[in-house]
C-alpha cells in the first residue's frame, strides 16, 4: 500500500504547487483549493499568509524515475554543418 504524503506537485503547479499538492492529498480538484485560497485572501487576508507558509514548509515532490528534471540535463548544442 502506497503511503500518501503532502508534497508540492511539479506537474500541476501554477505558482508553488501548494494547491495542487493539497488537492492531490485530499482527493479533490485543485481549482477548489485555489478558489478557497482566493476567498480567504479576499475575506481577511489569511489566504495569502497560509499559502506562503505552506509554500515554505511543504516539501517538494521527488521526481519520478525516468522523468528528467530541466536543471539536471546537460546543455545541448546544435551545430550547423
Amino acid at each position: 500500500m502506497s503511503e500518501k504524503r503532502l508534497v508540492k506537485l511539479q506537474d500541476d503547479r501554477m505558482v508553488f504547487g501548494v494547491a495542487s499538492g493539497l488537492a492531490n492529498y485530499l482527493n479533490i480538484d485543485a481549482a477548489i483549493i485555489r478558489l478557497l485560497f482566493v476567498l480567504m485572501a479576499l475575506t481577511g487576508g489569511h489566504g495569502l499568509l497560509v499559502y506562503l507558509i505552506l509554500a515554505i514548509i511543504m516539501p517538494e515532490e521527488s521526481a519520478p524515475v525516468g522523468k528528467a528534471n530541466f536543471f539536471d540535463e546537460e546543455e545541448i548544442v546544435i551545430q550547423d554543418a
